[in-house]
């Protein structure tokens, strides 16, 4: 499809909107260290859960042999509110320019509830540039990503058909599920934490064809 014909992008936010999903994962590392007592590093963390979403980590761990509670869950949610009261989150350069176009429809689709997204959302500043209708959290499905359920609920509520949406992640499970609804992924590797050749070529193993390291790439692609 020419990229012309694209109706809908559906933005994911951490790693892409957000250089946070590197302050999420080391959030997780801490806290798993210091509830389950597990010594998983930084690589580690991110190649188990990166990505997902606090429900589908959860599922993870009890797979794992370390169930949790609703309680390990609202406290890590707590540890991310409070590290953003403190210290903010920076925004991807050019993310903004992007964002306010009003050539093609936008959304987010992100794994997280939609307290902690409309924290993050101020934390960076976008205010109502995008509306919290066109907001979609992991809450309104019944599974996150790998799976697609997410990012087909929010192409059927912004009345596009997948084929015609781009999806832009960072994520492994992100693109999975870009890729799992049928619509065109773009691998925004913009963070220097997926700035490595083991990860991009994960990334190319899936079948992603557009990887982009900066907005500017990502606006040529899209033709806005």
């Amino acid at each position: 499809m020419n990229k012309t014909n694209y109706k809908l992008i559906i933005w994911d936010f951490d790693g892409v909107i957000a250089d946070s999903e590197k302050v999420w994962i080391e959030n997780r590392k801490i806290f798993f260290h210091d509830r389950l007592g597990v010594d998983w590093d930084f690589n580690e963390v991110n190649r188990l859960f990166g990505g997902q979403a606090d429900k589908t980590k959860r599922e993870t761990l009890a797979t794992m042999g370390y169930p949790t509670d609703d309680q390990f869950w609202e406290d890590a949610l707590a540890m991310d509110m409070a590290y953003m009261v403190q210290n903010g989150l920076e925004v991807m350069p050019g993310v903004l320019e992007l964002i306010k176009s009003n050539k093609i429809k936008q959304c987010i689709a992100t794994g997280g509830v939609l307290s902690k997204t409309l924290m993050k959302l101020e934390a960076i500043k976008f205010g109502n540039l995008i509306p919290e209708e066109h907001i979609f959290t992991v809450d309104l499905v019944k599974k996150g990503k790998p799976e697609p359920d997410l990012f087909l609920y929010a192409a059927k509520i912004m009345d596009e058909k997948p084929a015609q949406t781009v999806v832009i992640e960072d994520s492994i499970a992100g693109m999975t599920a870009g890729l799992k609804a049928g619509m065109t992924v773009v691998a925004f590797l913009g963070s220097k934490i997926y700035q490595n050749m083991a990860y991009i070529d994960k990334v190319k193993a899936l079948g992603v064809n557009k990887i982009c390291y900066d907005m500017a790439e990502v606006k040529a692609f899209l033709n806005i």
